[in-house]
């Protein structure tokens, strides 16, 4: 294989990596708005943590990462690590906004070649921890929806969760995945 094969495949291989961790932010913030009516606090059991204390603990992680391995790209970290945040607009901003901080501390250290500070034989590692870490939190978001009696119907959902992870038309923005319809419990515009 020439250099500038080379190249390419590792240019394409890092912008499947990180396409694969915009579409898990999305499906965070599909799962965020496809929330019914007072979703944000349900709970798994008494003494768990609140829907909306999970995705600001998902918020506060990969910025605390950040911090702790890649110190130059950090922005403020949050105070607190479980706060309760009742503002879809607001969760989702935040969302995004360490999505973005993740991505962009993870592609330079990929292509400085340096290492983590902390953590993880390599950025790469970090980018998959964070996307398992989500996906453990995501199964525990609908759980706590199902025990609370609004279980997310898999047809409605599964379209702005799977069916962003499995989608081939590189094409179409993410943003396009986000879910407009009203779910059986409530809307996806719910400020709960």
């Amino acid at each position: 294989m020439s250099d500038l094969q080379s190249e390419h495949s590792f240019e394409a291989l890092l912008e499947a990596l990180l396409d694969s961790w915009d579409r898990n932010n999305a499906i965070m913030v599909n799962l965020l708005h496809s929330l019914p009516e007072g979703g944000l606090e349900a709970r798994a059991m008494e003494g768990s943590p609140s829907i909306g204390q999970m995705f600001t603990h998902i918020h506060y992680v990969r910025l605390v990462f950040v911090s702790e391995d890649a110190p130059e790209f950090v922005v403020e970290v949050p105070q607190g690590e479980w706060v309760i945040e009742r503002d879809l607009d607001r969760l989702t901003q935040m969302l995004n906004d360490s999505a973005k901080v993740v991505r962009d501390a993870v592609t330079s250290r990929v292509n400085r070649g340096r290492d983590m500070e902390l953590h993880f034989d390599h950025p790469i590692l970090m980018l998959q921890h964070m996307i398992w870490h989500e996906g453990y939190h995501h199964g525990q978001i609908k759980l706590a929806l199902k025990l609370a009696g609004h279980a997310l119907a898999d047809k409605e959902v599964g379209r702005v969760t799977w069916g962003v992870w499995m989608r081939k038309n590189q094409s179409a923005p993410l943003s396009y995945c986000i879910a407009p319809a009203k779910f059986p419990s409530g809307s996806s515009k719910n400020k709960s």
